[in-house]
């Protein structure tokens, strides 16, 4: 098991636990994590619906709930994902960073899916695009 999955482990015990079982935090953190650490072997289907996930959330305002039922929506498409490049740098907030938060950790967590998404600026509109095509014209 790698450091980071270690620390994404120790977050998820605290996201799962979670009281606010209706917003559903815990989806936050798993796209965060995923766009973050991606690498040529991730899986395009993680990727993508990692990034559809923070796109929803910091620039649509969907809860993980919400952004947990776009994914089952968005599965039926998977032969058109748009193709992500993968950014040097991935944000500025990291999950050793939530861990190490003193403050109120759920704002951290919607920093840190915000530093993410920021740092995917060269894909945004492929994901946007994705979403607009498959996800906001069938609902």
């Amino acid at each position: 098991m790698t450091a980071n999955s270690k620390l994404f482990e120790e977050l998820s015990f605290y996201t799962l636990s979670h009281s606010d079982s209706g917003y559903f935090i815990h989806q936050l953190i798993v796209d965060a994590f995923t766009a973050q650490t991606a690498d040529k072997d991730t899986k395009k289907i993680s990727l993508v619906f990692s990034l559809v996930g923070l796109y929803l959330l910091i620039e649509k305002n969907y809860t993980g709930k919400q952004i947990q039922q776009a994914h089952t929506l968005l599965s039926n498409y998977k032969d058109y994902f748009p193709k992500i490049n993968l950014p040097e740098n991935r944000g500025e907030i990291t999950i050793s960073d939530v861990l190490k938060s003193e403050l109120n950790r759920d704002e951290i967590i919607k920093e840190w899916c915000s530093s993410v998404w920021k740092a995917y600026e060269s894909s945004k509109e492929e994901i946007k695009q994705f979403c607009e095509t498959y996800l906001f014209e069938k609902q």
